[in-house]
């Protein structure tokens, strides 16, 4: 098992841009969960890969009760930073002032499970290979979205769930959702897929300048660092890379804009103890690298990189070689909401992809979140997405 940081503690899944004090809601209280632990599988894993990850812990927590029928389970899939502590992360989910919201804690019973390769409690890099009794590092065997999921209907096998009412998720937990929908057809009925398809050339692009600001830090040493000597450097790095992808133009040019450092930084004049080609931060620059210096005390440089590589090669199209094969077995109603200033998944792709489904008889439909939040949007607009949500047909 891999545990990075103190799950009670654990900040939101991704940085949030700084936004004027007036406009800052009271954050929510984060719903505790009533069950929160790890599940072994009992026997190896098989990789998608050809590889297996023998017995590994799935770390997963439960909100709400499941019911005498076993009918009111919902999956929530966290993204690429995230925890099984959803109510943390996502808390607007569990809003109690919408009537027929999606999500009750009163009616169903939620569970959250972390991804493997991560390093909040499920099997990851920073675990111990029982074959070697030494820290997988860079041995770590590539993983992928299906194999995530053949691992949880495990868990959920365990505890009595063999059907879910929903499974919802944003990003990396899209694909999940989605898988989950594709290769167990007849244990999902309805999914909500949120700002994902298939990762285009521009966002392959960034993941790709992310892991070479990790590997290229000196401190990564082939991914044989100690926990307490991590790549600091380059995951922070990595982390303002995919910060401003998370985010939008409009968004940046509206908390930011031209404006100096707000500790008072004047990039316009010389700085004492500097040369010519440093000196002064703009804003911008300074919000980036707070939330790259804070990111490497949470997150695992070699669990990012794994989870990276999971997110660049999920397509479903490609595994399967047609819509038809890809698609035709789904038999849950899906829903999958574009995320219109994403720029790391374009609403367009996630309109394209509903349509590919809906071109093979899946009930897929398609929203649009109209933000200026670029792809966290899910995450920093909750009440706005709760509302778009309420009350499918």
């Amino acid at each position: 098992m891999s545990r990075m940081a103190s799950s009670k503690n654990r900040s939101a899944e991704d940085a949030r841009a700084q936004a004027p004090a007036a406009s800052v809601r009271t954050p929510r209280p984060a719903p505790e969960p009533i069950y929160e632990g790890d599940f072994v599988l009992g026997e190896p894993l098989a990789l998608d890969c050809g590889q297996t990850l023998p017995n590994p812990t799935l770390h997963y927590a439960v909100y709400g009760r499941l019911d005498a029928a076993r009918s009111n389970a919902v999956l929530v899939c966290h993204a690429l930073s995230g925890s099984a502590l959803v109510g943390s992360w996502w808390p607007e989910l569990f809003a109690p002032e919408i009537e027929d919201r999606l999500v009750d804690t009163r009616r169903d019973c939620i569970v959250c499970i972390n991804l493997l390769g991560s390093c909040y409690g499920s099997t990851g890099p920073s675990s111990v290979d029982p074959r070697t009794g030494r820290v997988y590092g860079p041995d770590f065997p590539l993983l992928s979205i299906r194999d995530n999921v053949r691992a949880q209907v495990r868990l959920l096998d365990s505890l009595g769930i063999h059907r879910l009412r929903l499974a919802i998720g944003g990003s990396i937990g899209g694909m999940q959702a989605l898988q989950w929908s594709i290769d167990f057809p007849d244990r999902v009925e309805r999914a909500v897929v949120i700002g994902v398809a298939p990762l285009g050339a521009m966002g392959l692009a960034l993941n790709h300048t992310q892991r070479m600001a990790i590997v290229n830090d000196p401190d990564w040493k082939g991914g044989n660092y100690l926990t307490h000597r991590q790549p600091r450097r380059g995951l922070s790095l990595a982390r303002q890379i995919a910060t401003f992808s998370y985010k939008s133009p409009e968004l940046f040019e509206e908390r930011f804009a031209r404006r100096p450092n707000r500790n008072g930084e004047q990039p316009w004049l010389h700085q004492p103890g500097a040369n010519g080609l440093l000196g002064g931060r703009y804003d911008i620059a300074g919000y980036l690298d707070y939330q790259g210096a804070k990111f490497p005390d949470r997150f695992d440089a070699n669990s990012y990189l794994a989870i990276l590589r999971m997110m660049d090669n999920w397509d479903p199209l490609r595994d399967a070689g047609t819509p038809e094969a890809a698609f035709a077995a789904i038999r849950a109603r899906l829903l999958l909401v574009g995320i219109s200033s994403d720029l790391l998944f374009p609403a367009r792709d996630v309109q394209k992809l509903t349509e590919i489904m809906q071109s093979v008889g899946v009930h897929a439909d398609y929203r649009e979140m109209i933000t200026a939040h670029g792809h966290d949007a899910f995450l920093a607009e909750q009440v706005e997405l709760v509302r778009l949500l309420h009350s499918l047909d």
